[in-house]
């Protein structure tokens, strides 16, 4: 896979867009796991950071660009554009986690 260069802006500075490829994605679904829910139930009640849960969502971002850009790439994309993240639930316990941005060759 070549180095595809990541921003959540419009533009690269300094770079020319010289080819628009269109709209990548890349998603994944995680459902919560029991034992990070007993511990998240125990944090609620001293306080503090959930790190089970901000070990899920950053495992579910890094997977989530990885397809992104591996689709991206398929396309012959250097850089991805204005890349965004969105999450959603889809049932109880499970929520999507979804990034899409604009393929583009700069030079």
């Amino acid at each position: 896979m070549r180095n595809i260069e990541l921003t959540n802006l419009e533009t690269l500075p300094g770079r020319t867009i010289v080819k628009h490829l269109g709209m990548v994605q890349g998603n994944t679904v995680r459902a919560k796991h029991v034992g990070r829910d007993i511990m998240a139930g125990l944090k609620n009640i001293v306080g503090g950071e959930l790190t089970g849960y901000t070990e899920l969502l950053t495992e579910s971002r890094e997977e989530s660009i990885g397809r992104m850009t591996e689709e991206a790439s398929a396309l012959g994309a250097n850089a991805i554009l204005n890349i965004r993240f969105s999450t959603s639930s889809v049932s109880a316990g499970a929520s999507e986690l979804y990034v899409y941005g604009t393929a583009v060759v700069v030079s």
